[in-house]
């Protein structure tokens, strides 16, 4: 069971925090030493020793000593030392101690830390801030002899500072500490601090500082060394955006066209909001959108939110082809305490229609669909072109890669070929040669198969049977690994999933027109499941839309190098890339990433994340649950006694005054010697 740290002690008592200091009151001895040896006089001649009676009686003892007596200049001096001494020593009054002998601090480095808030003085701050601030007294207040080590607790847990006595380095590692955009997850931090301290001896303790806005409030449960929480920042109002969605729709042409009975659609961006209002108060709030680096506003809603709820908000704009993959940002306004979720982000579809280029391996055909003549082609092109959002290009292979502006998200079919690096996005090839196609061998031809199995979980063989589908002949399939089969027949595979880090692929072993499928309502069903795969992988990357604290994947051509990487502030990020996949080990900042690359598809990628968290957004704590139920210490560091106060300057400004002062005494004309200098009338 968790246990809190020593609770304050009555007053501020007196400490040293570096005892090493006091090595200076040793020179008391050699002070006091030269007031009580004897001086050695030298040798004179004079009329009469009547006037030395004392000093002969001096020269004539044998002791070496004489008696200290008590002078103004030694007591002067000794205790300019004694200031002297403790002044180095660095003593400081503190209202709290502590006496683990190992302590591990955790700085709660989410999102909700960037928060506004007040220091006790009334300054305008941040919760960060005040963590810190706070981290920096825990450290000035171990005990001597104690160490510490400093962890950072974003969404992963971070090793500032290793165990250590120096206070200075400890608490000049404290200061680059800044807040994330990310959600916070305390659990991974506690994790390690345990790791860290199981293993030593003495007393080990963990301190845990944070705002209470944990996303995770189980996470501290079941910790096995003694455990404290200190809150900093008191529970505020906020609003936030905390969904983002950004699709392309229709609407009706315009005003002008309103008394129309068949109203023309025209292409628009429909941007999908939800505004929470986590405050006790009802918001009054503007919602904006507007393209990244441009002051036009493209959309605007006022909306009044009230206490605890979730208003969904749709903004819309006709984009013009100039404004595809751009950047939108969406505002709250006015701004609250966490300017952070008052702003996301996101990015202008690529267009309504999804682009389709149809490849034949015959000689080059006409530019419509349905020109390319024999094999599978009139059939794809009439499937492909039955969907009102798809725009098809036919032709042959090589028009396909001599097409060096080809969009990269391009559904690409083939028929009768398979090329190693087709440019475009998702694939699809039907009745490819023998030999090695992507991972997959086809190999020897199958008279009449019988389809008896095919992968029904697979999102491009949903929704449809294959009962009653007849090939007159296919290829035989062999994948290099079973899992990549989709349709079986009793004498081999006869379609697999040739998919790769970058693209989803599909691989047919049979002419569709030399089969009866076309002429079956799964055959239509296949195709629309292939164009809404693409067109989802269009809209938001194979991975999916990003957020901040998570790594980003964003697909590349296969051809890609030479990549680049910048982030929202505009600095380098590290890029890696493998089989078409780019990769960002870390998105710490909300904003818009940009990648490029450089190669025979040269282009560029602009994609945005988004913190969008519930529990970061909720300013109000809750409560931390322990092991069986119970509740986590915590303690507010408002409560809290104050902070230490270090003596160090006091103490030398003293001495000095005190060394001032006994030059002063020493070098002083006395009163009689001045009236007997002084001439007479």
């Amino acid at each position: 069971m968790a246990a809190p740290l020593a609770q304050a002690s009555a007053g501020p008592p007196l400490t040293l925090l570096a005892p090493g200091g006091l090595w200076l009151l040793a020179l008391l001895g050699p002070l006091v030493l030269l007031y009580i040896l004897k001086i050695k006089r030298s040798r004179r001649r004079v009329p009469s020793t009547w006037l030395w009676a004392a000093a002969q009686r001096d020269l004539m003892a044998r002791a070496p000593f004489r008696r200290l007596i008590a002078q103004l200049p030694l007591i002067l001096q000794a205790l300019a030392l004694a200031l002297l001494a403790l002044a180095l020593a660095r003593p400081a009054s503190r209202g709290r101690a502590f006496t683990g002998d190992h302590v591990a601090i955790l700085l709660d480095t989410s999102a909700s830390m960037s928060a506004a808030a007040r220091a006790p003085s009334g300054e305008a701050t941040t919760r960060i801030e005040l963590g810190k601030r706070l981290a920096k007294d825990l450290l000035s207040g171990l005990t001597p002899g104690s160490d510490a080590l400093i962890l950072e607790a974003g969404r992963d847990a971070r090793l500032v500072a290793a165990l250590d006595r120096d206070l200075v380095r400890l608490k000049a590692a404290i200061d680059p500490i800044a807040a994330r955009d990310v959600e916070g997850d305390l659990g991974a931090a506690v994790a390690l601090a345990v790791d860290r301290l199981r293993q030593l001896g003495g007393s080990r303790r963990i301190v845990v500082i944070t705002d209470g806005n944990v996303a995770r409030p189980a996470a501290l449960r079941g910790v096995s060394l003694p455990l404290e929480v200190i809150t900093v920042g008191d529970a505020v109002d906020n609003a936030a955006i905390v969904r983002v969605d950004v699709r392309s729709g229709s609407g009706p042409a315009g005003a002008a066209d309103a008394g129309a009975l068949h109203q023309e659609r025209r292409e628009e961006v429909q941007a999908f909001l939800v505004v929470a209002n986590f405050g006790a108060q009802p918001r009054d709030l503007y919602v904006t959108m507007r393209q990244d680096s441009a002051s036009d506003v493209l959309g605007s809603r006022r909306v009044l939110v009230k206490p605890g709820e979730r208003l969904p908000v749709v903004l819309t704009f006709r984009p013009s082809p100039g404004d595809y993959r751009k950047g939108l940002l969406f505002e709250l306004s006015p701004r609250d305490a966490m300017p952070l979720d008052d702003v996301a982000y996101g990015r202008v579809p690529a267009g309504d229609k999804l682009p389709v280029f149809l490849a034949s391996g015959g000689p080059a055909q006409g530019g419509t669909p349905g020109a390319a003549a024999g094999g599978s082609s009139p059939w794809l092109a009439r499937a492909l072109a039955s969907d009102p959002m798809t725009s098809v290009t036919a032709g042959s292979l090589a028009d396909l890669l001599g097409t060096p502006a080809l969009d990269p998200d391009t559904l690409v079919v083939i028929d009768g070929a398979c090329p190693p690096d087709p440019p475009g996005g998702d694939l699809l090839i039907v009745n490819p040669p023998p030999g090695r196609c992507f991972g997959t061998l086809v190999g020897r031809p199958l008279d009449r198969p019988a389809l008896t199995s095919w992968d029904t979980a697979d999102p491009r063989l949903r929704f449809l049977t294959l009962d009653g589908v007849h090939l007159r002949a296919a290829s035989s399939l062999e994948p290099e690994a079973a899992a990549q089969a989709l349709i079986r027949a009793q004498e081999g595979t006869v379609a697999t999933d040739i998919s790769t880090a970058s693209r989803t692929g599909t691989l047919l072993g049979f002419d569709v027109g030399e089969s009866d499928w076309p002429l079956k309502a799964s055959f239509v069903l296949f195709v629309r499941n292939l164009l809404e795969q693409a067109r989802a992988h269009r809209a938001h990357g194979i991975t999916g839309p990003a957020r901040t604290g998570e790594p980003l994947r964003v697909s590349v051509p296969a051809t890609a190098r030479d990549l680049q990487a910048i982030g929202p502030a505009g600095e380098r990020l590290d890029v890696a890339q493998r089989a078409g996949l780019a990769l960002i080990a870390e998105t710490p900042r909300a904003g818009f990433y940009r990648l490029s690359w450089q190669g025979p598809q040269a282009g560029s990628v602009l994609v945005p994340a988004n913190l969008t968290s519930v529990a970061e957004s909720d300013l109000a704590p809750r409560p931390l649950e322990a092991e069986g139920g119970g509740e986590v210490a915590v303690s507010s560091a408002a409560s809290r006694p104050d902070a230490h106060a270090e003596w160090t300057w006091l103490l030398a400004l003293a001495a000095l005054g005190l060394v001032v002062f006994d030059v002063w005494y020493f070098t002083r004309v006395p009163r009689r010697l001045q009236g007997q200098d002084r001439p007479s009338a």
